[in-house]
């Protein structure tokens, strides 16, 4: 898509995926989940996505509220999201032209509100 839309002034991205459950149950497999879906797809992007950016262009990518205030069966999830803020910070000093990375908490995405709710009262 970007090579066919060209150049950008902003990139924003709210997808990713990573598994719920209780610690107790999660395995290796469980975490990679997260890791390679949510955090390695957001890492990609910033990756490929800076090379079609204007000058001082951005890139938001949406983490969640877990990173800072988990509940239960939330660990994988809380994980990941605080990889991506400490991604952001690390990664924007070495990017150049001024682009710009921002990590947001975007609240409930309405997509995922009926997964969720019970969650987030």
């Amino acid at each position: 898509m970007i090579k066919k839309v060209g150049n950008v002034e902003a990139i924003i991205c709210a997808a990713g995926e990573a598994k719920w459950a209780i610690f107790q149950e999660l395995s290796e497999e469980d975490f990679y989940i997260g890791l390679r879906c949510k955090l390695m797809g957001k890492v990609n992007l910033v990756r490929i996505g800076q090379k079609y950016l204007n000058k001082s262009g951005s890139i938001t990518l949406t983490t969640g509220i877990l990173a800072d205030d988990p509940v239960p069966k939330t660990t994988s999830a809380a994980m990941v999201n605080g990889a991506i803020h400490s991604f952001a910070k690390a990664a924007v000093l070495d990017i150049e032209n001024g682009i710009r990375i921002n990590v947001v908490s975007s609240g409930m995405v309405e997509a995922a509100y009926e997964k969720y709710k019970d969650y987030f009262p």
